[in-house]
């Protein structure tokens, strides 16, 4: 399947609203879920660090992801965001088929 569950941690809800906003835009995503809330812990210049995050949940199209790659990186505001993205392996064929059909 060429579907795919794009995971970005935003700064915050104005920087999530931003950025999934633009990607929308374009037709690049299909929706983008944002959760606040989010409490990460990570590794960063040699010590580990804790922030109050937003997740971007957005679903989208395996041959998008390099667009999406670009635009988040203008948009963001950490030097190495997270931008990762998952396979979706199955779902509700109407629900996978309407991704395919909002995005270009």
């Amino acid at each position: 399947m060429d579907k795919i569950v794009i995971f970005v941690t935003c700064a915050g809800l104005k920087e999530a609203n931003k950025i999934s906003g633009k990607l929308l835009d374009k037709k690049l995503v299909a929706c983008a879920n944002i959760i606040k809330g989010v409490s990460s812990r990570y590794w960063w210049k040699g010590k580990i660090e804790k922030s109050d995050e937003v997740m971007l949940i957005m679903k989208s199209r395996k041959q998008l992801f390099k667009k999406i790659v670009s635009e988040v990186k203008k948009l963001h505001s950490y030097s190495v965001p997270e931008i990762i993205a998952l396979p979706i392996f199955a779902g509700n064929p109407d629900y996978l088929k309407w991704i395919k059909e909002s995005v270009k």
